[in-house]
């Protein structure tokens, strides 16, 4: 009998943890999952050139994947795909950097990522993002249509108004992903947060989130510098917050249908 009740319960916990999956987490216990989950099964990722690395963390019952990258590479000069660029950086920490702003906007369209050892290195384990669909490059190249255009234009002018604040040099069809409700999901930041001033391209700035511009607007010096002064430099810092001057002065001229309100943005 003491037997029988013991296999019970055991059978009773599986199903109690089979039903409360990873993907219920809240950000911050993702986050800390990512930080202390036991690291296995650690296995090269697909494309990109960065090193990326997939691994999958175990923690008691739960067990998730993770992205992992450790590339940290600076070089006064940079010949690249966009031109020669100077005091280059290409670093795991834009990662990090990257979510802790999304955090601070509160866009919820950046997956969580720490800074963490793995194998004696330096690293950015970002959570694995879960029921994904399609890249937005394959959608692109099969014709697919959203199943909400609004919903679906809506992430998109966040996607192109975050990119110009971070002045993100390495966005393509490829780091953003689509998953099965639809919703988008910007992930590899790692040569973001340049110390150029002007914006990238002001042209895809043409309409806004009126809660992202809001947030914006609140972005404070100081808080930029407890959030990231671990991940960013100080010259990072006060660029990011020079463009966002540009940013909010570009939607403030605006006509007034270029900023819209949506209740579906999270």
């Amino acid at each position: 009998m003491r037997f029988a009740l013991g296999v019970s319960i055991l059978l009773w916990s599986s199903l109690l943890f089979a039903q409360t999956p990873a993907a219920t987490m809240t950000r911050a216990e993702q986050e800390h999952f990512l930080l202390t989950a036991r690291i296995t099964n650690i296995r090269a990722g697909k494309g990109g050139i960065t090193g990326t690395r997939r691994a999958t963390l175990v923690d008691g019952a739960i067990a998730h994947d993770a992205h992992i990258q450790t590339i940290d590479e600076s070089k006064t000069r940079f010949e690249g795909t966009n031109g020669t660029e100077i005091n280059f950086r290409d670093t795991y920490k834009f990662n990090i950097a990257a979510y802790r702003l999304d955090k601070l906007l509160d866009l919820r369209m950046i997956p969580p990522s720490v800074e963490r050892n793995v194998e004696g290195a330096s690293a950015a384990v970002t959570w694995w993002v879960d029921d994904v669909l399609m890249e937005e490059g394959q959608r692109a190249k099969k014709g697919v249509e959203p199943p909400d255009g609004d919903y679906w234009n809506n992430q998109m002018y966040i996607v192109r108004v975050f990119d110009q604040l971070i002045s993100n040099t390495d966005r393509n069809l490829g780091n953003l992903l689509i998953t099965k409700d639809w919703k988008l999901w910007m992930i590899d930041h790692t040569r973001a947060f340049r110390t150029r001033s002007a914006l990238l391209a002001p042209k895809n700035l043409t309409r806004c989130d009126r809660v992202l511009l809001a947030a914006m607007k609140r972005l404070d010096e100081k808080e930029l510098h407890r959030e990231l002064d671990q991940y960013l430099r100080k010259a990072e810092i006060t660029a990011l917050l020079k463009r966002r001057d540009q940013i909010v002065a570009v939607f403030e001229k605006a006509v007034p249908n270029a900023i819209y309100s949506s209740e579906q943005r999270r």
